[in-house]
């Protein structure tokens, strides 16, 4: 009769020849949260979850350590991971790629706040909105939020989306947004994924550029805020509007 120990030795060589289905029950990532709750769950076995299924000769479990292993087992990492590194990993295709951006994506999302506020005084309330969703991103996005003169809220839009150090802001696109919404006050907001949320030169000269051409039309830009990590910078809070 084999020892524990060495059953335990087998288990572990033989885990990669096994699919998840063949595991104790009390081992399986989903039957596990349905008993235990999500809390229970390592990173691994959640996202075994969202990848469903493994390959030959890999297991559900083995490519989402791969997959963590890949990022520097830093989930903050993989979910800003693009999908074209994730597909360099054998055994993860479009359609898991896919599905594990959509669910990070997801996941940005539902952070932000639901409530639509009437008004916004500040930038920390600015950052709080903005915040959750442009934080993790790989890539720099470009919003602006739209205000009335009474400084109540009318909405944000995303002007544009662009690489790793630069996305392209076209100001004609933003005044002409503004003027459909009858907007009179602006407040530009975007991200630097690099996490330093210190303004580059582009942004001081976007900056300048937009509040003058705002004046031309009879609107104010208000502030500019740099989303960096878990931080931000404000132009209108350093004096720099």
């Amino acid at each position: 009769m084999l020892s524990k120990f060495w059953e335990a030795f087998l288990f572990w060589t033989m885990e990669g020849n096994l699919k998840i289905m063949d595991w104790a029950r009390e081992e399986r990532p989903r039957e596990r949260l349905l008993e235990k709750g999500t809390d229970a769950l390592t990173n691994a076995e959640l996202l075994a979850i969202l990848l469903r299924t493994g390959t030959g000769k890999k297991n559900a479990m083995e490519l989402a350590r791969e997959l963590l292993a890949a990022n520097g087992n830093c989930l903050h990492d993989l979910v800003r991971s693009p999908v074209d590194k994730m597909l360099r990993i054998p055994g993860i295709g479009s359609a898991k790629a896919v599905s594990l951006c959509a669910a990070f994506e997801l996941g940005r999302r539902a952070q932000v706040p639901v409530v639509r506020p009437d008004s916004i005084t500040s930038a920390r309330e600015v950052a709080d909105i903005m915040s959750p969703m442009l934080k993790d991103l790989p890539h720099e996005t470009c919003w602006v939020l739209f205000f009335d003169g009474g400084r109540k809220f009318l909405g944000k839009e995303l002007i544009s989306s662009g690489g790793l150090n630069a996305t392209i802001v076209d100001i004609r696109m933003i005044l002409k947004k503004a003027l459909d919404k009858l907007s009179c006050e602006l407040i530009l907001v975007h991200n630097h994924p690099s996490g330093n949320r210190k303004p580059g030169r582009q942004d001081r000269l976007l900056t300048r550029t937009l509040r003058e051409a705002a004046r031309m039309v009879d609107m104010q830009l208000i502030d500019h805020i740099v989303i960096g990590g878990d931080g931000y910078f404000s132009f209108a809070e350093e004096g720099l509007l």
